[in-house]
């Protein structure tokens, strides 16, 4: 069975203006969580076009985290482990996709749409019947929902926090019933591990894990709006692109490349392993089918 939530997460700004803070917010945290040889190298970055969705951008990224698993996670994967995401951006509709260099049988997707409301729909994404009996919904609260001591920054407690370009904050308790503008991210996140005896351990991890990104990522977005709300599209693509390289260079200096550790692998015995959980130097050119339940056992899915 397939762990189904739906995160709802507010924020004190509109989807026009969180296209640009999204894209800020994405390249400097993964700049800021990478280094010695572990963190997030970007693959490719490039535009697409999808009949339905039309235009967009495809990114893909291998997320090296070895060393920042629990130890009983450790204990089953290679010293060299990485984690490819997949990304379909059609703002303000997206869809990510998470597969492992180790565990083909591993698979998180998220769906993702914005509106500017304050978690007020209840099938923003049109799911069926049937997902939404097997749905739980979790709404965070970026202000008053704790993140882990490890990530907890004064400057980004937005309890206090107040920009000064824009004069928003800090958010009191129930901000989000009053606050304007505002607006909301809705997540469909579908996480599943078919392994007996601890597919149940590892998906409540996944989710766990994903929830404290969703707090963090969208908390740092309004946190950081006075380096971000006056960029253009092509000022935060700039940076963006700025920034990957930075990040890129973080991660390969202590690290071999994917490929060189795709090869030792794969003359380990491992080459089935590595060629199902994600194709390496392989990019679809078709955007996936909105996720569903799934038919077999294997497919996983989540943010």
């Amino acid at each position: 069975m397939v762990l189904t939530k739906e995160y709802r997460i507010c924020m004190p700004i509109t989807v026009e203006e969180y296209q640009i803070g999204q894209l800020y917010m994405i390249a400097r945290h993964s700049l800021e969580q990478s280094g010695n040889g572990e963190g997030i190298e970007v693959v490719e970055n490039s535009e697409c076009v999808d009949p339905k969705h039309g235009k967009g951008r495809f990114t893909e990224k291998r997320i090296h985290l070895s060393s920042r698993l629990p130890y009983w996670i450790q204990a089953m994967i290679p010293k060299i482990f990485y984690v490819t995401e997949k990304a379909w951006n059609y703002y303000p509709f997206t869809i990510t996709e998470y597969t492992c260099s180790f565990l083909p049988r591993f698979n998180i997707s998220i769906q993702t749409t914005y509106e500017n409301n304050n978690g007020c729909t209840d099938n923003s994404l049109n799911l069926t019947p049937e997902e939404l009996a097997e749905r739980s919904v979790e709404r965070l609260d970026i202000a008053y929902d704790e993140v882990t001591p490890k990530h907890y920054k004064e400057e980004e407690d937005l309890r206090f926090f107040q920009s000064k370009k824009t004069h928003r904050g800090p958010l009191v308790e129930g901000w989000q019933d009053s606050y304007t503008p505002i607006m909301c991210s809705y997540k469909i996140v579908r996480a599943s591990f078919e392994v007996w005896g601890l597919q149940t351990r590892v998906e409540d991890f996944v989710q766990s894990c994903v929830r404290e990104v969703l707090l963090l990522g969208h908390r740092q977005a309004f946190a950081w709006i006075d380096d971000w709300i006056e960029m253009s599209h092509e000022d935060v693509r700039q940076y963006e692109g700025k920034l990957q390289v930075q990040t890129n260079q973080l991660v390969q200096q202590s690290a071999p490349s994917a490929l060189q550790v795709s090869l030792q692998t794969a003359a380990c015995g491992d080459f089935d392993a590595i060629s199902d959980g994600c194709s390496i130097g392989s990019t679809p050119s078709i955007t996936p089918n909105s996720p569903k339940s799934p038919a077999k056992k294997g497919y996983f899915s989540w943010f």
